[in-house]
């Protein structure tokens, strides 16, 4: 007779995974200023772009961040992001998840397109009234891409990709 019986039904390793999500605390909520919905307009450089226009809508600590850019002014760059805010402090981290649209148009070729999966991590910087700074690491991975060279048939590379940014926002 065994001393240890197995029983039927879900894994230990499952049943404490979901004890572990149950008993960890929600995220704290926004403080301040950020409480509460709104939205931040601003400039971004770096990142999915050279420069860029950006537009927050926030409610509490989570965020839905569109951003318009361009490297070059022969391509544009469109970013549509999630974002969770944590703490409430003047400064606070963040991580987010979305997707980041590229379409080129080199003259004399066809446009060339690229969808990118994107992942900013950073820190935002309550400087005072309703103004913020930010530094985000954008981690990208190539999801598919069109190529403006139609005899360029090189394989899809799937490394990731840190790109630095920084922005500059004002809350209205």
């Amino acid at each position: 007779m065994p001393l240890i019986r197995r029983r039927s039904g879900p894994p230990a390793s499952a049943a404490l995974a979901l004890s572990l999500a149950l008993l960890l605390p929600m995220p704290v909520r926004a403080q301040g200023a950020r409480a509460g919905d709104g939205v931040r307009v601003g400039v971004t450089l770096g990142g999915i772009s050279t420069v860029g226009l950006a537009l927050e809508y926030f409610h509490g600590h989570r965020s839905v961040d569109l951003n318009l850019g361009t490297w070059s002014f022969r391509d544009l760059s469109a970013s549509l992001v999630v974002k969770e805010y944590f703490g409430a402090a003047d400064v606070l981290p963040f991580v987010g998840a979305g997707l980041w649209l590229v379409a080129a148009m080199p003259s004399g070729e066809r446009p060339g397109f690229a969808a990118v999966l994107h992942a900013p991590v950073g820190v935002d910087w309550h400087v005072g009234a309703d103004h913020y700074l930010g530094l985000a690491l954008n981690v990208n991975r190539a999801l598919a891409v069109r190529r403006s060279d139609p005899e360029d048939d090189l394989p899809l590379n799937r490394r990731i990709v840190p790109l630095p940014g920084a922005y500059y926002r004002w809350s209205r």
